[in-house]
C-alpha cells in the first residue's frame, strides 16, 4: 500500500527565532539576517492566503487639496539640531539618532526634552538603560529640568504604550531602542525581530497621534547603526552622532532626511555641564600664536554646507629605526603618504623619506576631503625645512600625483570664511570665482607654485642626510 502523502498543514516549518524569517525546510544559516543556528521548527507551514478590499481610514484627496501645515517642523530649542532636521521636529516625524557609545547621545536629548517642552506640548522621556533616579541626577547637572518633562524607566513596549495614553506627550524620546522588548516576539531585546516589532509599533503610534519621535540607537563595532536594516528605512530621519570621547567636538550629520537636506551638519562642544551648540566652532580647530611655527598650515573644510578653518600639523625627525614612523592623527594615512611622494618626487624635497614623520590636526576635527591636500603638503615642506609659512595663510586644494593643483568645490565659500576670522593670504587652484575684497588670493596651478610661499631656501632641494653630516 502506497504511503499517505503528507498534506501542506501536516509539513513542519522553520522560523528564524532572530528576524521572523519562514521556510519549508531547515537551514544552518538564516538567509536574512546571516545569524547562525537560529532557525527552529515552529509548526506546520502556513497555508496560503490572500488579503480581501478592506474599509479605508481615510479617503484619497487630490495632492493639491492636502492640508501641508500639519507637517510644519516646530522647534526643538537646540539651534544645531534644528539645523540638521531642517527647522525642528515634525509632528509625527520618527527621528533615529545613533552613535557609539559615551559620545554623549543621551546627554543631548534630554537636553532636547528640557528646551522642547512647554504647557500646550509635554515631552516623554524614557529610558531603558537607566533608572529615573540616574536620569534625574544628569538632568539636575545639565539644568534640564521642566515641569512638562515627563520621565519613566521601561523595557516593555506594552508599557511605553500605556504611558503615551497617561501622558499624551507631543514629544516622545526612547533610550534606546535596542533596550525595549515586547512580549509577543519571541528573542532577547536588541534582536532583529525584537527591534522591528518595537520600532514598528511606536512608529504607527507616532503617525496615529501626530507625536514626534527621538529613538536612540546603538552602532556596531564596524561604526554601522545596529540592527535589521529595515529599520533605517521605516524611520523619517537618520542621524549620526560623531566624535572622539577625548575632544570636545561632536558633530550631529543628516545621513536620511524626508523633511529637509541631508548636507547639513550640527556643532556641539560636550563639557562638564552639559553639551551646547557651536554656531561658529572654528576656533576649536585653530592654535592661536604671536609668531608663525614650522609645520603648520591653515585650511578650510566643509562639513556639509558649513565651512570650517582647520589646522594642520606637522613634524619630522631623525628617525633611530630603519623603517621611519609615518604617525597620523585626524587626517587619512593614505593621503599623507600620497603628498610625501609627491614632495618627494615633483617638490624635489628627498629628505622627508628617511625622517619619522608625525602629522594631526587640532581641536579633534577629521580631514578626509581632497581638499586639504594642499595644506597637508604645506605643513609637511615647512617642518621638513624648519621654515614656517607666512602669517594668517589658508591652503585649499586637491593635490594630484603629477604635483598639479586641482579645483574644489565651495572655494567661494571656503574664502568668504577664511576672510571672516582674519585670514589675508590664501593659496587656491586657478580659477577660484570672485573673492572677498582686501584678501590677497595668490592661483597656484602645481606644487612647484605652492612651495613658493615657502622662504626661497626651502623651494630647493633640501640637505640629504649625507650632507647633514658633513
Amino acid at each position: 500500500m502506497a504511503a499517505r502523502t503528507k498534506s501542506a498543514k501536516d509539513r513542519p516549518s522553520y522560523r528564524c527565532t532572530e528576524c521572523g524569517w519562514t521556510t519549508a525546510k531547515w537551514l544552518g544559516r538564516c538567509p536574512e539576517c546571516q545569524a547562525w543556528g537560529t532557525v527552529e521548527e515552529f509548526g506546520g507551514a502556513a497555508a496560503v492566503r490572500t488579503t480581501a478590499a478592506g474599509r479605508v481610514s481615510t479617503a484619497a484627496l487630490p495632492i493639491g487639496q492636502v492640508d501641508s501645515r500639519q507637517a510644519t517642523a516646530r522647534p526643538t530649542g537646540v539651534g544645531e539640531l534644528d539645523r540638521v532636521l531642517g527647522g525642528g521636529l515634525v509632528p509625527g516625524a520618527v527621528v533615529l539618532l545613533a552613535g557609539e557609545p559615551g559620545v554623549g547621545k543621551s546627554t543631548l536629548l534630554l537636553d532636547v526634552a528640557a528646551k522642547a517642552a512647554s504647557d500646550e506640548h509635554r515631552t516623554l522621556y524614557v529610558t531603558g538603560e537607566e533608572s529615573a533616579s540616574q536620569v534625574r541626577m544628569r538632568a539636575d547637572r545639565i539644568h534640564a529640568i521642566s515641569d512638562h518633562l515627563y520621565l519613566a524607566a521601561e523595557t516593555d513596549l506594552s508599557a511605553v504604550l500605556a504611558h503615551l495614553d497617561a501622558v499624551k506627550p507631543s514629544l516622545l524620546i526612547l533610550d534606546s531602542v535596542q533596550t525595549v522588548a515586547s512580549p509577543e516576539i519571541e528573542g532577547a531585546p536588541g534582536g532583529m525581530a525584537q527591534v522591528r516589532e518595537v520600532a514598528g509599533a511606536l512608529i504607527r503610534a507616532s503617525k496615529e497621534r501626530g507625536m514626534s519621535t527621538l529613538l536612540v540607537g546603538h552602532v556596531t563595532k564596524d561604526g554601522a547603526i545596529a540592527g535589521p536594516r529595515l529599520l533605517e528605512h521605516l524611520v523619517d530621519v537618520v542621524l549620526s552622532f560623531e566624535g572622539d570621547r577625548h575632544a570636545r567636538l561632536r558633530l550631529v550629520r543628516g545621513i536620511k532626511n524626508r523633511y529637509g537636506a541631508t548636507d547639513e551638519v550640527g556643532c556641539f562642544e560636550l563639557h562638564d555641564e552639559g553639551i551646547t551648540g557651536l554656531a561658529d566652532p572654528s576656533g576649536l580647530f585653530l592654535t592661536r600664536r604671536d609668531e608663525p611655527v614650522p609645520g603648520t598650515c591653515l585650511t578650510v573644510t566643509l562639513e556639509g554646507k558649513r565651512p570650517l578653518v582647520a589646522e594642520v600639523q606637522a613634524l619630522t625627525v631623525d628617525s633611530q629605526i630603519p623603517s621611519p614612523r609615518r604617525t597620523t592623527s585626524g587626517l587619512e594615512t593614505s593621503r599623507v603618504s600620497m603628498m610625501l611622494a609627491v614632495l618627494e618626487q615633483r617638490g624635489r624635497i628627498s629628505s622627508l623619506g628617511k625622517r619619522d614623520i608625525y602629522s594631526a590636526t587640532v581641536g579633534g576635527v577629521k580631514l578626509s576631503e581632497p581638499a586639504a591636500d594642499l595644506a597637508i603638503a604645506l605643513a609637511l615642506a615647512s617642518a621638513a625645512s624648519d621654515t614656517p609659512l607666512p602669517k594668517n595663510l589658508v591652503a585649499i586644494g586637491e593635490v594630484g600625483l603629477a604635483g598639479e593643483v586641482r579645483r574644489v568645490t565651495g572655494v567661494q565659500r571656503r574664502l568668504a570664511e577664511a576672510y571672516r576670522l582674519g585670514f589675508t593670504h590664501a593659496l587656491v587652484p586657478t580659477d577660484p570665482g570672485k573673492v572677498p575684497a582686501g584678501m590677497k588670493v595668490t592661483e597656484v596651478a602645481d606644487m612647484g607654485d605652492a612651495l613658493r610661499a615657502l622662504p626661497r631656501r626651502t623651494r630647493a632641494q633640501a640637505p640629504r642626510e649625507d650632507d647633514a653630516r658633513r
